[in-house]
């Protein structure tokens, strides 16, 4: 089945050409971004951001993919152009999202990395549909952990992503205050960019001046909660693939300790995905500065040139 249609088919704000796709999904139509290969044949990766973002928050990656394959990104429901989409919600039905995708899109089997979020959707969606993922690169999440004592709902969701979670209940006058509140952000303050730009604005609706993230909140909420889920918690652990987790040494406010670090990777105890530190980065920065973009880029075309195991 392919995509139901085919527009605005532009460079982003950094010159990278791409198309936007809409596919049928339960409950509505998922809009995609792909970034088209230079040679036909070449390889689909899908990629899956994290629970506030967009699907621009991969433009940089597919800059460095340089054409070598076709990355197609997108916008989760709940989030910027898949917004519509009334539910349900879920990182089950994400993962169910990203088989329509495939379908509509036509390779039996395709490399699916995520961030974040999309990482412990790109890992449920490979332990449900083994036939349909060939390999994972995970980027800064898919290994989890139990949630926080004494913290639920939105005080979880806080606690695992900070400001993000609460500019959803604000409004802002105008793109440039939302670029400032951006901005001033710790993991943002040293590498902002036209990239980062694209990124964030693609987030905003509304009208000035009461403009307003395009995440639903109420997505946010059941997607935060089912982090926790065993099966989702229990999904790395259940893979027939080839895995890798890229980890940032920083954390979601540039802190100094990040998501993992070696002792806490090795208490994980997933065998089946390889750690991988991208030094001088954080949680954000892994995907949307240049060194960062460019070692998850390098990453994919490995994983696309990876031999798929026999009875696969």
């Amino acid at each position: 089945m392919s995509p139901t249609n085919t527009t605005d088919s532009r460079p982003s704000d950094t010159g990278t050409a791409y198309e936007t796709l809409r596919v049928p999904v339960a409950g509505g139509e998922l809009t995609a971004l792909r970034w088209p290969a230079e040679h036909p044949g070449a390889p689909t990766v899908v990629a899956l951001h994290g629970i506030t973002a967009n699907a621009l928050s991969w433009a940089r990656v597919a800059h460095h993919l340089r054409g070598r394959v076709t990355l197609v990104a997108p916008d989760l429901r709940g989030r910027a152009g898949s917004n519509g989409i009334e539910g349900p919600y879920g990182i089950g039905a994400h993962a169910d999202d990203v088989v329509a995708l495939l379908d509509a899109l036509g390779p039996e089997r395709a490399v699916v990395t995520g961030h974040s979020m999309g990482a412990f959707v790109a890992a449920l969606a490979a332990a449900r549909h083994p036939a349909r993922v060939a390999s994972l690169v995970l980027v800064d999440g898919g290994i989890g952990f139990p949630a926080p004592a004494g913290l639920a709902g939105d005080e979880l969701i806080t606690a695992v992503i900070g400001p993000a979670m609460r500019r959803l209940s604000m409004t802002f006058p105008d793109r440039e205050a939302y670029r400032s509140f951006w901005q001033a952000h710790p993991a943002f303050t040293a590498v902002w960019s036209p990239w980062v730009d694209a990124y964030i604005q693609r987030d905003l609706e509304g009208e000035e001046p009461a403009l307003r993230s395009s995440c639903r909140i109420d997505a946010v909420r059941t997607d935060g909660v089912q982090l926790f889920d065993p099966e989702v918690l229990g999904a790395v652990r259940r893979l027939d693939c080839p895995a890798e987790l890229l980890w940032a040494e920083r954390g979601l406010m540039d802190e100094p300790q990040g998501l993992y670090d070696e002792e806490r990777l090795r208490s994980a105890g997933v065998a089946g995905v390889v750690p991988i530190r991208v030094t001088g980065t954080n949680h954000y920065t892994i995907l949307v500065a240049d060194a960062g973009a460019q070692a998850v880029a390098g990453r994919i075309v490995a994983a696309t040139e990876r031999p798929v195991p026999p009875g696969r």
